[in-house]
């Protein structure tokens, strides 16, 4: 009988590819299957060998290229031939992005598995906007939610965000509305501030800022659209310094 080949489950990171993690750059390098969501970029995708499969798994609202069972047989089917797959996500596999499913269902099959993580898009957007997380004078703990999961009515938000907290919202731009409203209702101020980082770590990348009562309408008028994450927290505005000033001083 062959012998299964290893899924790889790569984190590529935030944005391109001179944040990935060197472990992440030789998988894709020599890799000869790579199943990939669609949020990888191309510069990503550029390094895998001329002759190595690409399959994307893309997932949007609403609409999934493969549903996420379809998409672990998929990786286990392909590991049972004996080819090693390289299963690459955008941030962190083990971060929202649904590693943790298909390496329990790997390890079922007797398929092994190999987690290499990569910059999460938490940390990759926070960076990119020169956002700190935790702050000595503003935040020590921060908390990771999802703003798009079932029964978001129903979940306890409280004490995620506000003094000395800083709270970061994955795809959270279709249910701003909702969010803010929660929160609110949840015993956040409204006046607390928040910061929307669009397309982190990539060329196109904006940073949008405001307080939380005003989240639906900023993230309507600035026609806010994924991949986009939302940072709530005094660690959004503590400097007055806008991103174009700290290039010029930068480059000076």
């Amino acid at each position: 009988m062959t012998s299964p080949g290893t899924i790889y489950l790569v984190g590529s990171g935030p944005g391109e590819a001179d944040l990935l993690t060197l472990r992440a750059a030789r998988l894709i390098e020599n890799a000869e299957i790579i199943v990939h969501d669609g949020l990888v970029d191309p510069s990503i995708l550029a390094m895998a060998p001329p002759d190595a499969e690409l399959i994307c798994v893309a997932k949007k609202r609403a609409r999934h290229t493969l549903p996420q069972e379809d998409i672990n047989q998929l990786l286990i089917r392909e590991a049972l031939k004996g080819r090693d797959v390289v299963r690459l996500k955008g941030g962190d596999p083990l971060i929202f992005g649904r590693g943790g499913e298909e390496a329990e269902d790997a390890r079922a099959a007797g398929v092994p598995v190999e987690i290499v993580p990569g910059v999460s898009a938490a940390n990759g957007a926070a960076a990119a906007a020169q956002i700190a997380l935790t702050h000595r004078e503003a935040s020590s703990i921060v908390s990771f939610v999802a703003g798009q999961c079932k029964g978001l009515s129903d979940q306890d938000w409280s004490g995620l965000a506000g003094k000395g907290r800083t709270l970061v919202i994955y795809m959270g731009v279709k249910t701003a509305p909702q969010i803010a409203e929660k929160l609110m209702a949840d015993g956040l101020a409204p006046d607390v501030p928040v910061a929307v980082i669009e397309n982190a770590a990539r060329p196109s990348m904006r940073v949008l800022r405001g307080l939380l009562a005003g989240l639906p309408d900023l993230v309507e008028a600035e026609k806010i659209k994924s991949p986009a994450l939302i940072i709530i927290g005094d660690v959004t505005a503590r400097d007055d310094v806008s991103l174009s000033q700290l290039a010029v001083e930068a480059a000076q």
